[in-house]
C-alpha cells in the first residue's frame, strides 16, 4: 500500500499565493513560493486578540513581500475591505527554526508591525552566527568538512562559489527576541500552545501543540511526504544528528493520533503515529542499504548514490552530502561501521560485522 494512503488529508487543496484559508476556528493557512526544488512553504496565522500571531515568515524576496502585502490588504477574517474592516495587525512573529524559508522575513515583519520575534535560543543565535560567518559557521569550514569526507572536483568548486548564501535570503535579522523553551505554554488568542523542541533537523526546532484544537504545527520535524534533511554540521563535525532526530520523533507518538498536523511543506494531515513509523522505517531501509554498500570502504561522497538515485543540483547536493554523513555517523556510533582516514585525508567507512538492526546509537 502507498504510505500516503494510510494518512488522511482533510484539506486536499492548498491556498493560492497571497490568500489565506481557515483550517480550524482562529487559525489560517497561507502558502509562499520558494525558488528551490521544494517549491513552497506553509505559514500560519493564529488569531490573537486584536491581531494575529504569524508562525514562520517565508524567504526574503520581493515576490514574498508582495504576497504578504496582499494578505495584509485583505482582512484574514474574510470581511470585505472598507471602513468597517480592521486593518491587519500582527501581535508577534514566532519562528520555528533558523532556516531561511522560515526566518527570511522575520526582521521585515517585526519592523513592519513593531512586534517581538519569538524563537528558541539556539535557533536565534544560529541565524546570527551564520549571517556573520562566526567560528565554524563560515562557508569555508563547511567546505573543509565536506572535502574531508570525499567531496572534490567541479561540485566542490560550484559550492564554494555560493559564498554566504544565507545572507542573501536572510538579509537582516532581529537584534533581540523573546526566548521560548521546551514545555513552555504560549497563550495565543486565549488558547494554550505547548512548545515541543526537536533536534536533528535544526539545533532547537520549536513545534507547537494545542490540545484544545487538536492541532500540531510541526514545522519541518514531521512532513507528510518527505523526510526532512538531517545533516552533520561543520560546528559539530562528529555529531549524530540522525539519532537526535529519531529520538525527537518518539515524542510525537504521545499526542492523540487524530491530531491535525500542520507541516511546513505538503498538506495538513492526520495519522501522526503512522507517519512517525513511516519515517523510522524509511531511515531503517537507508541504514541497511548503506551498511551493505560499505562492504568496501566508502566516503560520504562515495556513499551518496546509495541514498540518492536521482540527479542532484548544486543546492540539493549541498544537503545530500550532509545527510549521507549523518547516516554514516549513526551507523558508526551504533557499531555497525568502523571508519578510518586515508592517506588522501578522506574519511571512509567499512562494515564492522553484521548490521545491528534495532540497536540504538550511543
Amino acid at each position: 500500500m502507498d504510505p500516503q494512503q494510510i494518512l488522511q488529508f482533510p484539506h486536499p487543496a492548498a491556498p493560492a499565493a497571497g490568500v489565506s484559508v481557515e483550517i480550524v476556528p482562529g487559525l489560517r493557512w497561507l502558502r509562499m513560493p520558494l525558488p528551490f526544488a521544494l517549491d513552497h512553504i506553509n505559514l500560519w496565522l493564529l488569531e490573537d486578540g486584536p491581531g494575529w500571531t504569524i508562525v514562520d515568515c517565508g524567504i526574503a524576496t520581493d515576490l514574498t513581500r508582495g504576497l504578504w502585502e496582499q494578505i495584509f490588504a485583505a482582512p484574514p477574517g474574510g470581511e470585505p475591505p472598507g471602513a468597517s474592516s480592521r486593518a491587519f495587525q500582527a501581535t508577534r512573529v514566532l519562528v520555528t527554526h533558523y532556516h531561511p524559508d522560515h526566518a527570511g522575513l522575520a526582521h521585515w515583519l517585526c519592523e513592519r508591525f513593531g512586534v517581538k520575534l519569538w524563537m528558541s535560543q539556539a535557533e536565534y543565535l544560529t541565524a546570527h552566527a551564520i549571517r556573520e560567518n562566526i567560528a565554524g559557521y563560515a562557508p569555508e569550514n563547511l567546505l573543509a568538512m565536506y572535502r574531508g569526507n570525499g567531496l572534490g572536483g567541479e561540485t566542490l568548486k560550484q559550492m564554494s562559489m555560493r559564498g554566504n548564501h544565507y545572507r542573501v535570503v536572510v538579509p537582516e535579522f532581529p537584534h533581540s527576541y523573546r526566548r521560548i523553551m521546551d514545555g513552555d505554554e504560549v497563550c495565543i488568542g486565549g488558547r494554550g500552545w505547548r512548545v515541543l523542541i526537536g533536534y536533528g533537523h535544526a539545533p532547537e526546532h520549536a513545534a507547537l501543540y494545542c490540545s484544545e484544537l487538536g492541532v500540531l504545527i510541526s514545522g519541518d520535524m514531521v512532513l507528510p511526504k518527505i523526510s526532512p534533511n538531517i545533516s552533520v554540521r561543520s560546528t559539530d563535525p562528529d555529531g549524530n544528528p540522525l539519532k537526535q532526530f529519531l529520538d525527537s520523533l518518539k515524542r510525537y507518538t504521545g499526542l492523540p493520533n487524530d491530531t491535525l498536523v500542520l507541516p511546513s511543506h505538503g498538506l495538513p494531515f492526520r495519522g501522526l503515529r503512522e507517519r512517525v513509523e513511516q519515517l523510522e522505517e524509511h531511515h531503517l531501509q537507508r541504514f541497511e542499504a548503506l551498511h551493505e554498500a560499505c562492504e568496501q570502504p566508502l566516503s560520504a561522497f562515495e556513499a551518496m548514490p546509495t541514498l540518492f538515485q536521482r540527479e542532484l543540483d548544486t543546492q540539493q547536493f549541498f544537503f545530500a552530502m550532509g545527510e549521507a554523513m549523518a547516516h554514516l555517523h549513526y551507523l558508526f556510533y551504533q557499531g555497525s561501521l568502523r571508519r578510518q582516514t586515508g592517506a588522501d585525508g578522506v574519511m571512509r567507512y567499512l562494515q564492522n560485522g553484521a548490521f545491528r538492526k534495532g540497536i540504538v546509537a550511543k
